[in-house]
């Protein structure tokens, strides 16, 4: 995935409105009259969220007679936790180093106590 791409997922789940979107449509394809019902905003500031989300390649909308569907297109997600699983990476290490340095003063301070 191109770091643009990236940037794109990442805007796009900045706002929590999308994420709230996001999290619904994980349970299912719905409407837009279905995602905007929990929100107070307008119908046409719940298109402009949805056109965000699909710009990003994060849903996809049907259109099935007079039904608009909307639905997750999870793809960009993974991409952006395999991205983000390289830092988890270099937290786990930077703390398991902590851990043995911390462990390490412990022993020395357990051998000078011992000493007085």
């Amino acid at each position: 995935m191109s770091p643009d791409h990236l940037s794109t997922t990442f805007a796009a789940l900045a706002d929590p409105t999308r994420r709230a979107i996001l999290a619904r449509l994980a349970a299912g394809e719905t409407s837009v009259l279905e995602l905007a019902a929990p929100f107070a905003m307008s119908l046409p500031a719940i298109s402009k969220h949805l056109k965000v989300l699909e710009r990003a390649g994060l849903i996809a909308r049907g259109r099935e007679a007079q039904w608009r569907p909307c639905r997750l297109e999870a793809g960009p997600l993974k991409d952006a936790v395999d991205w983000l699983e390289e830092y988890r990476r270099f937290w786990e290490q930077s703390f398991d180093r902590l851990d043995d340095y911390l462990r390490e003063l412990q022993k020395k301070e357990k051998k000078h106590g011992r000493r007085k």
